[in-house]
C-alpha cells in the first residue's frame, strides 16, 4: 500500500500535467551549450567520401560555377580562377580549394547579447534553431495567414524564451513592412527583445551595413571591435545546379570582410536540382559549398564560414520538396561525412512538408531532427515550427518540437553513475514485493530525477478527459499565449531601443535601403 508521503510525491509531480501543460519546473536544466554525445553515424565509406570530394573538386576545375556578380569573378580570377565573361562561369582549382580549406577556422566563437548566450561553433557542438524564411505563419486560433512584424516579433520572444534554441533566425517574412524598412524592423526585433545570437539578411551591401551598424550600435562596438568578433551570421543559398546569385555572391564578400559567420548553404534536391542520387546530390552539394567557402577565403583568410547542408529528394509525382525521408536522412549523415572530412563546423537542416501540425509533421521533423544529431550537426535549421517545406512556421507546432529538441537535449547531460547514483542502500531499504515512492533515496531526487514534459500529457485517460480531453496541439495553444503574455525582454536588450530607434529614423528620411536581386 502506497502511503501518504507517496501520494503527495505523485500530486506534486502530476502537478502540471493536468490541465495546462508547460508549468514551471523545480528542474533548472543547462541546454544552453550542448555536445553531441553520439558517435556519428556512416552510410559511406572512407573510400567512397574521398570520391565525392575529388569528383566535386573536378566539377569546380572542369565544369565550373555560374558567377552572376561581376565583382565576384574578379575576386577568383584575381586568386587564378578561370573566369569567361562570356559564359560568367568560374573554373576554380583544387590548389585554391585547398588553400581555403586550410585558413577556413575550425572553431567560430559566435558572441551573443549576453556573454552567457556566447556559442562555439564547431565540430562535436550542437545547436538548434527555429524554423525559418518562410512567407505565412500559421497557428489554431487565427489559422494560415501572410506573415507579419508582429508574427515575427512573437516567434522572437517564443524562441528568446527556450534555451534549446541557440540562435535567432527570420522565422516569418515581415511583409506588412516596405522591402526598403523591414531590415530595420527585423533587426530591431532581435536586438531589443533577445540576447541570442542574431541573424543579418544578405540582400545587398547597403541592407548590410545598416544590420552591422545597428548590431554595433546596440552592443557598444566600435567599427574595429566588430570586425575582430563574430556578432551576427548570415545563410547563404546557391541557385543549385551550379549557380551563386548576385545578393549571395555579395553576401559572401560582405560577411567575409566583416568577419561575420557565413553559413554556406547549397539546397540540393535529388531528382530536381540535382542528380537522383543521394551520391550524386552530395557531390553537387559538396562542389558548390566549396566554391563559396573558396571566395570567402580568398576576401578574408580566416572568416568564419559553416559548411552548409540542406539535401533532400521531391516527390518525383508532383516534383514537391520531401523532408524527413530516408533520402534526406542518408544526405544528412552523408553531409556529415563530408563536412568531418574537411574538418568545419557544418550545417544541416530539419523541417517537414505536412501541411498543418499533425502526425506526419511530428514524424517528418523528429527523423530530420535524429539525422542532424546522428550525423553530428554543429547547427540545425528548422528544427522547430516548419511545416509545408518551409512555406509556413506554426506556433503550435514550435512548442511541439521543443519537446523533442529538449529531448535531445537531456541526453547531452551525463548520467551519473557512481556508487550514490547505483544507490544500493535503496535497493536494502525496500523490502521484497515493496515500493520505493517513499524510500530515502527517492525522497531526496524526486523533485530533479526526471525531465518534466512542456506538451505532453501523462495523466491517465478519465483525469485528461475531465480536463477538456486537448490533444498536443491544443495544449501547444496555452503555452505559446501564456510565454507571450507574460514576456519581458532582457532589460539590457530592451535598453537599446532608443539607440536604434534614432537609427532607424535617420535611414528611413533617407529612403531607407532598398534589397538587390
Amino acid at each position: 500500500m502506497i502511503d501518504e508521503a507517496a501520494r503527495d510525491l505523485r500530486r506534486e509531480r502530476r502537478r502540471g500535467r493536468i490541465g495546462e501543460a508547460g508549468s514551471e519546473s523545480s528542474r533548472h536544466p543547462n541546454y544552453r551549450s550542448l555536445k553531441n554525445p553520439f558517435l556519428p553515424q556512416p552510410i559511406f565509406s572512407d573510400d567512397q567520401v574521398a570520391a565525392i570530394h575529388d569528383t566535386a573538386l573536378r566539377v569546380l576545375e572542369e565544369l565550373g560555377i555560374k558567377v552572376l556578380l561581376p565583382e565576384a569573378r574578379a575576386i577568383y580570377a584575381k586568386a587564378g580562377a578561370l573566369v569567361d565573361e562570356d559564359s560568367q562561369m568560374v573554373r576554380i582549382g583544387r590548389d585554391m580549394v585547398g588553400a581555403a580549406l586550410a585558413s577556413a577556422p575550425r572553431s567560430i566563437p559566435a558572441l551573443g547579447g549576453d556573454r552567457s548566450r556566447d556559442l562555439t561553433l564547431e565540430l562535436g557542438s550542437m545547436t538548434f534553431l527555429a524554423g525559418s524564411g518562410a512567407p505565412n505563419v500559421t497557428d489554431l486560433e487565427r489559422g494560415r495567414r501572410p506573415g507579419t512584424l508582429a508574427a515575427f516579433e512573437e516567434f522572437i520572444k517564443l524562441i528568446q524564451h527556450f534555451d534549446v534554441l541557440h540562435m535567432l533566425g527570420p522565422c516569418v517574412e515581415p511583409q506588412d513592412i516596405d522591402n526598403r524598412l523591414r531590415h530595420y524592423a527585423v533587426n530591431r526585433a532581435q536586438l531589443t527583445l533577445s540576447d541570442k545570437f542574431p541573424f543579418v539578411f544578405a540582400r545587398g551591401t547597403p541592407q548590410v551595413e545598416d544590420g552591422f551598424e545597428m548590431i554595433r550600435l546596440a552592443r557598444g562596438l566600435s567599427q574595429d571591435e566588430f570586425r575582430a568578433g563574430a556578432y551576427c551570421y548570415t545563410v547563404i543559398n546557391t541557385n543549385s545546379p551550379r549557380q551563386l546569385d548576385i545578393p549571395m555572391a555579395q553576401g559572401i564578400i560582405d560577411f567575409a570582410k566583416a568577419g561575420q559567420v557565413l553559413v554556406i548553404t547549397p539546397f540540393c534536391l535529388a531528382g530536381a536540382m540535382a542528380p537522383i542520387t543521394v551520391a550524386g546530390a552530395l557531390t553537387l552539394q559538396h562542389a558548390e559549398a566549396l566554391a563559396g567557402l573558396t571566395l570567402a577565403q580568398i576576401v578574408r583568410p580566416g572568416a568564419p564560414v559553416v559548411y552548409g547542408s540542406f539535401s533532400s529528394n521531391v516527390d518525383m509525382k508532383s516534383g514537391a520538396p520531401a523532408f524527413g525521408t530516408p533520402e534526406h536522412i542518408k544526405a544528412t549523415l552523408g553531409a556529415g561525412q563530408l563536412a568531418r572530412y574537411t574538418g568545419l563546423p557544418w550545417r544541416s537542416g530539419g523541417g517537414s512538408a505536412a501541411n498543418i501540425s499533425d502526425a506526419q509533421a511530428a514524424h517528418e521533423t523528429q527523423f530530420a531532427l535524429w539525422g542532424s544529431v546522428l550525423a553530428g550537426a554543429t547547427v540545425c535549421i528548422h528544427s522547430a515550427g516548419w511545416l509545408e517545406g518551409g512555406l509556413s512556421v506554426s506556433l503550435e507546432k514550435l512548442i511541439t518540437d521543443i519537446e523533442a529538441l529538449q529531448t535531445i537535449a537531456e541526453l547531452c547531460a551525463q548520467t551519473p553513475g557512481d556508487a550514490d547514483a547505483i544507490g544500493f542502500e535503496a535497493i536494502a531499504e525496500v523490502q521484497p514485493g515493496g515500493h520505493f515512492f517513499s524510500a530515502a533515496h527517492t525522497m531526496a531526487r524526486y523533485r530533479t530525477a526526471f525531465y518534466e514534459p512542456l506538451v505532453a500529457d501523462w495523466s491517465n485517460f478519465g483525469n485528461w478527459t475531465q480536463s477538456g480531453s486537448k490533444t498536443a496541439t491544443e495544449r501547444a495553444t496555452g503555452i505559446w499565449k501564456r510565454i507571450l503574455a507574460d514576456f519581458q525582454p532582457p532589460p539590457a536588450a530592451a535598453a537599446t531601443a532608443g539607440v536604434l530607434d534614432e537609427f532607424i529614423a535617420k535611414r528611413t528620411e533617407e529612403g531607407g535601403a532598398a534589397p538587390v536581386s
